[in-house]
């Protein structure tokens, strides 16, 4: 019995000898690093992987003809930094250690990460599987999304207790059989980029519908700072109740489902637990935090319907979330154009303040106003195109040198007071001030000391806005624009639409809610 021990003792030694042997080490690579993938332009893009611990890895790069080593930490991972050339392409880049891996057809183009919850997740077309009706005309852009210079990679919806370092993805080719589950946005977006420029065009889409910038942010993020921390406090109280709170919830799905009349109303929602979409820092651990340190031209983002109802928090919420990337990303000065959200019912105006408020504060930022393109009953506004085009106006203008382009409607700039009236001032006139459709000016209101806002009239004058009540001898403040579902008409001659704004900073429905 002793020498089979010993025997049995020496198999496994040799099996842990062969296991951690060069001869059995195996590069591998993250899915970001792949057969179809855009790396950014003239820059120095990050690569990495995994091998044996002390591994010396050779990448070899075909558009420069270049090779450039990393050697594997104790944990096995390695990174690199290769410089890129001009836009280009397809290129080869091999990885040798005691195996070789060769990723083909490589483009060196334009990268950009889209991210937030279900506007910018919406498909370009309606699939079985999705509840997205897909955007106007669905089937005749597919038919001409004939585009293989565009690429796009979907992160997996994930959520995730610690920081991942890889998710199960492809990039695929823009085509009309690719292109169906694009997100809408994104493909808008990089088509427009690709058109005017003639650069490859990356997207790489981490989005899941229904969730909060918190789920978008790291964790330490949160806990430095006692307004957030407020969040992370509610969500661990959701998680000691979870197992009663989950038992009640399938009860009242088991009652909602039997009551065939639907008298109940809505289906109930699931309670928060660990495992949910709305769970602080689980997104970006499991859906973020994989893609670093990928080289990145910029971020476009679509998200803050989840943050509505706490919008005060969200003026320094989003920042935070911005600052946040932008460190993980090392890169001080990355583009973030986003969304400001459309009109709908659920939709208050101080979520649209917030996101002002961000631009104005934030640098190397930009908001694309969207309230010609609302749906007072949908939150998911159909008409993608218009919002992805106006999210490349920033990115024309201030990434591709387009400096002729005119990238937002009129935003609020100043007030004076003459008298009874209010004089109000812009940026962004682009070229004038035009009441669109004709007609006289709406959706503006004008407030005393009192603080009660009557509606008033508004005539442009140049460049300006006079604004006036008969009913206010004493103007105080100006709103426009300034509920759940506006439908204002005051453009700009490039016909961009004046985002909503007020003058004053009286307390808010939101302010105190965290």
């Amino acid at each position: 019995m002793k020498w089979i021990r010993n025997c049995f003792k020496a198999f496994l030694a040799l099996c842990s000898l062969l296991a951690f042997s060069p001869i059995n080490a195996q590069v591998k690579l993250p899915s970001l690093i792949a057969d179809h993938m855009v790396l950014q332009q003239k820059s120095n893009a990050a690569l990495w992987g995994w091998a044996q611990p002390g591994e010396k890895v050779t990448i070899t790069t075909s558009w420069n003809r270049q090779s450039t080593t990393a050697t594997a930490d104790a944990t096995g991972k390695w990174t690199a930094s290769v410089p890129t050339a001009k836009a280009g392409g397809p290129y080869t880049i091999t990885f040798r250690a005691s195996n070789e891996l060769t990723v083909s057809d490589v483009l060196l183009g334009e990268v950009w990460l889209a991210s937030g919850q279900s506007n910018m997740e919406f498909f370009v077309t309606k699939t079985a599987s999705s509840s997205y009706t897909g955007v106007p005309d669905y089937q005749q852009e597919i038919k001409e999304a004939n585009f293989p210079l565009i690429r796009q990679i979907d992160v997996p919806n994930k959520v995730a207790d610690t920081p991942q370092q890889n998710f199960t993805g492809t990039w695929k080719v823009c085509s009309p059989q690719t292109a169906d589950t694009f997100s809408a946005v994104a493909y808008f977006f990089a088509r427009k980029v690709h058109r005017e420029t003639g650069y490859p065009v990356g997207i790489i889409n981490a989005t899941w519908g229904g969730t909060p910038a918190e789920a978008w942010t790291k964790r330490s993020v949160l806990q430095g700072d006692k307004d957030f921390q407020t969040i992370l406090d509610r969500y661990d109280e959701n998680v000691k109740k979870y197992p009663e709170a989950n038992a009640a919830y399938r009860q009242a799905l088991e009652n909602w489902r039997a009551d065939t009349s639907r008298s109940k109303g809505a289906q109930p929602r699931p309670p928060v637990g660990p495992n949910h979409n709305n769970s602080p820092a689980k997104l970006y651990n499991g859906m973020i935090a994989p893609l670093q340190p990928y080289s990145l031209k910029g971020v476009i983002w679509y998200q803050g319907e989840n943050n509505a109802e706490r919008a005060y928090q969200y003026r320094r919420l989003f920042p935070a979330m911005i600052r946040n990337w932008r460190d993980d990303f090392k890169n001080a000065k990355l583009p973030f154009y986003f969304v400001q959200i459309s009109p709908h019912r659920s939709q208050n105006p101080e979520i649209r303040e917030a996101q002002l408020m961000t631009y104005r504060s934030v640098p190397y930022t930009g908001m694309a106003v969207t309230t010609d393109n609302g749906d007072s009953l949908d939150i998911h506004p159909r008409n993608k195109k218009l919002v992805g085009e106006r999210l490349s106006l920033w990115a024309l203008k201030n990434e591709y040198g387009k400096k002729d382009r005119i990238v937002s409607g009129p935003l609020y700039k100043s007030l004076k007071i003459e008298g009874n009236k209010a004089l109000i001032e812009f940026d962004f006139t682009g070229g004038g001030l035009v009441a669109q459709g004709g007609g006289d000016l709406n959706e503006f209101t004008i407030a005393g000391a009192d603080q009660n806002f009557v509606p008033a009239q508004a005539v442009i004058e140049g460049n300006k806005v006079v604004v006036w009540s008969e009913a206010v001898a004493a103007p105080v403040a100006v709103r426009f624009a300034w509920r759940n579902v506006p439908k204002p008409n005051l453009f700009n001659k490039a016909g961009l639409p004046a985002s909503p704004f007020r003058t004053d900073s009286w307390k808010g429905q939101t302010e105190g809610k965290n």
